[in-house]
């Protein structure tokens, strides 16, 4: 494995499959240069670093030589983690370096990704960077005949069904990803990366109406919700705790015409109050900002007492659920669609709908027009203040 390293918060960085697959290529090259396996390979990483990786197999024949790295992600929790990524290197009739997808690498299936379809999953930076390093090593032997560098990796079918590649079109295998060389722990960068993905592959689609969703389960009875809308697969992003970034992503697309986010209580609740980053370790929810809201929307006394005493936001639906405090998720919507769309400040319509815990059914639902909204500004401010919306 590579010599990975700690960031700021003490926890192990690891490296990407892109770098991974980088080493495995020179490695292989290398080898198939001088037909003497090496125990580890150094690169150059796009994070401006050198890294070494150590080789977990090496092998060659007539005319080709084969390496692997075990990818070490860290302490993230990526499904790639312990991955075998292999590189096979062999002379091809042509010059220049040809880059190709074995098993386990996903081949690209729709427009969006700026990637060839019917090509192989692995992203423009990892594909400079295995040229580049291939190249370097033709290059200093002195080699003048092309090559031909096929990435695979085992289980990688078994693995892509734990990420987004399915939804993005990507089928039989993992992505080879990386535009830093860097996994850093629970970063938000390969997460970012999928969602700014995700819309693309939609926009690429036709899709103008997209739907972002906090989780799985929110993403599950938002399909179920929106079924009469006829939306299909590919324009439902989950985009989990990266509201923010999923608001300014579709900003800056002018295609979208339309965003619905869903979630529950919990996470909208965040939302209305401002959050944009929802991760617990970011935001939490604020029981006396819930009191406020239902006092605004008229519930007795003793019940904004008890929400203000209430541990979590799924209790506060259960009190107000039980004390049928009408119109407190609406409002909460209400104020989540301000939030939303006071941040994105974009040209399109913003729409949030409040699922139960426990299935599709709508417990609150709002929206509001493109930024500036019509109307008078009643954002947040109002709403701490107790004025209805």
């Amino acid at each position: 494995m590579g010599e990975s390293g700690r960031d700021r918060g003490q926890m192990r960085t690891g490296y990407t499959t892109g770098a991974c697959a980088t080493a495995a290529a020179l490695a292989a090259t290398r080898l198939l240069l001088t037909g003497t396996p090496a125990t580890d390979v150094t690169i150059w990483l796009p994070a401006r670093r050198w890294a070494t990786f150590a080789l977990h197999s090496a092998e060659s024949g007539p005319g080709w030589a084969r390496c692997s790295v075990i990818k070490d992600a860290g302490d993230d929790p990526d499904v790639t983690h312990g991955a075998e990524i292999v590189a096979t290197v062999s002379w091809h009739p042509e010059s220049g370096v040809h880059l190709a997808g074995g098993p386990g690498v996903g081949t690209v299936t729709r427009p969006g990704l700026g990637l060839e379809i019917g090509g192989p999953a692995i992203n423009p930076v990892p594909r400079r960077m295995i040229t580049e390093h291939v190249q370097a090593a033709l290059a200093e032997a002195g080699e003048t005949r092309g090559v031909r560098v096929e990435i695979s990796v085992p289980r990688g079918e078994e693995m892509a069904r734990k990420t987004l590649n399915p939804r993005l079109g990507i089928v039989g295998g993992i992505s080879i990803l990386g535009t830093t060389g860097i996994v850093v722990p629970y970063s938000t960068a390969a997460f970012r990366a999928s969602i700014a993905q995700a819309v693309d592959v939609a926009l690429a689609q036709g899709q103008s109406h997209l739907v972002a969703s906090t989780g799985g389960r929110s993403e599950r009875y938002a399909m179920e919700i929106l079924r009469p809308l006829g939306l299909p697969e590919v324009a439902f992003i989950e985009m989990g705790e990266f509201l923010g970034f999923t608001l300014k992503t579709a900003a800056r697309r002018p295609q979208v015409r339309r965003l619905t986010v869903v979630g529950m209580i919990g996470k909208l609740a965040k939302v209305a109050q401002g959050a944009m980053h929802l991760h617990a370790r970011a935001s939490q929810v604020d029981p006396a900002f819930l009191a406020e809201v239902a006092a605004g929307s008229g519930a007795p006394a003793s019940v904004v007492d008890e929400i203000r005493r209430a541990n979590t936001g799924r209790h506060v639906q259960e009190i107000v659920l039980a004390a049928g405090v009408s119109g407190f998720f609406d409002r909460l919507c209400q104020l989540a669609c301000e939030a939303c769309r006071d941040h994105a400040r974009a040209a399109y319509e913003i729409e949030v709908i409040m699922t139960d815990f426990d299935g599709p059914a709508v417990l609150g639902r709002a929206q509001t027009g493109p930024w500036p909204a019509p109307g008078p500004d009643v954002g947040l401010s109002a709403a701490r203040g107790g004025s209805p919306p």
